[in-house]
Order: C-alpha cells, then structure tokens, then sequence
C-alpha cells in the first residue's frame, strides 16, 4: 500500500516532501484504498489508489467530481490530481469541509440526530434532481456535452435499461465482496431483478450515489455539535458534502433512498428508530415535493438488493459484531426469504 501511495504522489506532485500518511478508517471495499497524506508543509490531501491496477472507479470518480463542480447544487472535494490510465490508477483531492457524520451523530442529541437526517434526505434529492434521458453505468467525463443537459463537464454513460444496470452494480458488489459463504444469495437476487424487470423498467434516470454511508458525508454548520461551519459555502445549499463517488451511477432514486435509509440507520438485521426514517425521508419530501415516483412499489426489490450487503461481507459482519458467523448465516439466510417473500 505504502508503494503505490508513493508512486501515485510522485506522479501526482513530483518533488514535493511526504512527512506522513495516516488511515482515514476501515473500508469493506477490496478494489481501491484511500489514505490521508501530510506534506512537509502541512498541507494535507487524501489519495485513492486501485489496489489491483483497474482504474475504472478511479474514471468514475473523477468523472462525476468534475460534474458537480460545473456549477450544480451538490459540491464534493476538490479534484486536485488524478489519472485511472496510471500503471498506479490514483485520485487526490482536497479534505472535504466539516467533520464526517459518523462523528458528529456520535456526539448528538436525539434531535440533532434528526435534524441531521432532514437534511441528508434534503441533500440526497437535490442530487436526484440531476436527471438524464437514460439509466447507464458512468465510463467518464467529458467537457464536449455528449450526455449531460448543462453547460461545462458532462458524464458519458454507457446506457442500459434499468434492471441491467442494477444487475451490474451487484456483480460489483459480488466483485468487492470478502465472503462466497453464501453465494446462492447472489443467484437469488438476479432472480429476483429479473422476475421484476417491469416493474423496475418505468423507473427515473437520475444520478445516484450508491454508497450514502455515515462515512462518506461531511457535515458543516450541524447545529452545535462541534462543526467548524467556516466552510459552508463549499458545501451544498444543506452543509452536507458527500465523498467517496465511486459507485455512482444513473438510475432509480427510489433504490439510491432506500440504500441510504438502510446504511444510515439499520443493522445486520435491525431497523432503526422510526422517527429517524420519518426525518430522512421528510427532508426528501419537503426538497423533491414527494418521494420518487414509484417508491412504494419498487421499494421491496431494493429491499432485497440491500441484503448482498449482509451476505457478501458475513465474516466481516461476524467480527464487527462480535457473533459466530454460523449464526449470522441462519438469520441473513431467514431475512433474504422474507424479503423475497414480501416482493
């Protein structure tokens, strides 16, 4: 890892002196590691390498970083260098602005926590506002304007319908995944998306995150629980800057939601408190003027999406939650039946 931070730095800023690198926390995704990096003059960046030399997520990345910089409501961290055709596929950027809200929900009160979620759900609409002709997997950018409807960087898709491109953001999870200990659920999902291809097929084409995690936001101005807000007119109009675009792709609002609302509250097999989803998806509502259309109906197809990320990390779920992993196995296999059954 310390030889291909190295190597991507060195390309990224010749002759500039590294002090130190630091980790920026546990990743469960194998395909690309980030660091923190300190320079002798203090100056601090984050550098993302492709671990295996697939420099794809690392285009992808850039790509919409460039995107949401060309004037839209939703700010990420600056690009500073990057190039995923390197023998050592890298991105750097800027610290993003505020504290992650992991942190900040650890130190908040109920309502804060709440008020938190509003303008998660806020936030996660205006993105959705950003939509397209056609769902499709992002390949890169492009300042000519193939596919984007604005003025200034646009994203080149590799259209597809819908359940295809669903399909194809499980076979990443499939590829990120530590555990085959319960592979069939990965068969059982294809069925499950292929059974409900109609259903699926009327849905939006909006850009979507795919990873909206406590983690991978940043919070300023949060209301008194510890946020410097110096920085808020970096951020989007709500405080919240999400990081790590990796997994983006355009496709159904309605699936980005109810990832979101699963990553952000609930556990292997436990909801969250009701009034934290109601807080969520009211700050949805009062932005987009109602949830995605749809919502309801496709809802449960996600819902069982959702389960690959129980089922292909169980040992990594065992260890963070301290339970024999056969036991994990029983109650992921009894959950993926009952959502099946509730499709």
């Amino acid at each position: 890892m310390e030889e291909t931070v190295e190597t991507a730095l060195g390309a990224a800023f010749p002759g500039r002196v590294i002090d130190r690198t630091f980790g920026v926390g546990p990743s469960w995704n194998g395909a690309n590691e980030t660091v923190g990096v300190v320079f002798a003059d203090g100056s601090r960046v984050f550098c993302k390498v492709a671990v295996a030399g697939d420099g794809s997520r690392i285009a992808r990345e850039i790509a919409v970083l460039r995107y949401l910089d060309a004037g839209r409501p939703i700010s990420g961290p600056e690009v500073l260098a990057g190039d995923p055709d390197a023998s050592v596929p890298y991105l750097v950027t800027a610290p993003a602005p505020g504290r992650e809200l992991l942190g900040v929900w650890e130190e908040a009160e109920e309502a804060q926590r709440e008020a938190l979620l509003r303008r998660v759900g806020a936030t996660l609409a205006t993105l959705h506002a950003e939509r397209f002709e056609t769902h499709g997997e992002i390949v890169g950018g492009s300042d000519e304007g193939e596919i984007g409807s604005r003025s200034g960087s646009a994203l080149i898709l590799d259209p597809a319908p819908w359940p295809d491109v669903l399909r194809a953001t499980i076979e990443r999870t499939r590829e990120i995944g530590t555990s085959e200990r319960l592979a069939d659920h990965y068969d059982a999902v294809f069925d499950c998306v292929e059974a409900n291809r109609d259903r699926l097929g009327g849905a939006p084409a909006a850009l979507l995150h795919g990873d909206v995690a406590k983690p991978n936001l940043f919070v300023t101005d949060d209301g008194g629980v510890g946020v410097d807000a110096e920085s808020r007119t970096d951020t989007g109009p709500d405080g919240i800057t999400p990081i790590d675009w990796e997994l983006a792709h355009v496709g159904d609002p309605a699936r980005d939601l109810v990832r979101a609302e699963d990553q952000l509250l609930n556990g292997f097999d436990s909801s969250g408190p009701e009034r934290y989803a109601e807080a969520l998806y009211k700050g949805y509502r009062e932005r987009a003027g109602g949830l995605p259309p749809g919502f309801a109906e496709r809802r449960p197809v996600y819902e069982v999406v959702r389960m690959l990320g129980r089922s292909g990390f169980i040992d990594q779920w065992a260890t963070y939650l301290d339970e024999p992993i056969d036991r994990l196995v029983d109650r992921a296999n009894a959950e993926l039946r009952a959502r099946l059954d509730a499709v």
